[in-house]
């Protein structure tokens, strides 16, 4: 949206630079900026996941890292890396054991809340799951 209105400005510059002005729309003034539609608003504010919900461990990142979810939503860590990872959220209300390349871990959120988590192994690895009602 920013990129659209910048090159609509600079078009309007460029053109007001040369002396000339857009045959429809009066000197002086801005031609309409278009509002999004609710398509794209319906795109950018995605609904919370439910049922069962596949988080990737892979190139020493959880995928995605940031997840909204519905209370009663079971999230499966996956670990695609060849190396050893774990899941451990901050508040210790869920621990993976190590999970070694190809092995899973599921939780059942139950209850609604902000969960961060990390990686043991890996300071770098975190991520956070949002449980709403």
């Amino acid at each position: 949206m920013k990129t659209k209105l910048s090159l609509i400005l600079m078009a309007m510059f460029l053109l007001a630079a040369c002396g000339t002005t857009p045959a429809s729309t009066p000197a002086g003034t801005l031609p309409p900026i278009s509002q999004p539609t609710a398509t794209s608003v319906s795109a950018a504010t995605s609904a919370p996941a439910t049922g069962n919900v596949d988080v990737s461990i892979a190139n020493f990142a959880f995928s995605p890292d940031k997840l909204t979810v519905k209370v009663g939503t079971t999230v499966k860590w996956t670990n695609q890396d060849s190396a050893t990872h774990n899941v451990t959220a901050e508040d210790n209300s869920f621990k993976s054991g190590d999970l070694n390349q190809g092995d899973s871990f599921s939780f059942t959120f139950t209850t609604a809340g902000t969960y961060a988590y990390r990686c043991g192994f890996h300071a770098s690895m975190k991520a956070t799951i949002t449980v709403v009602p």
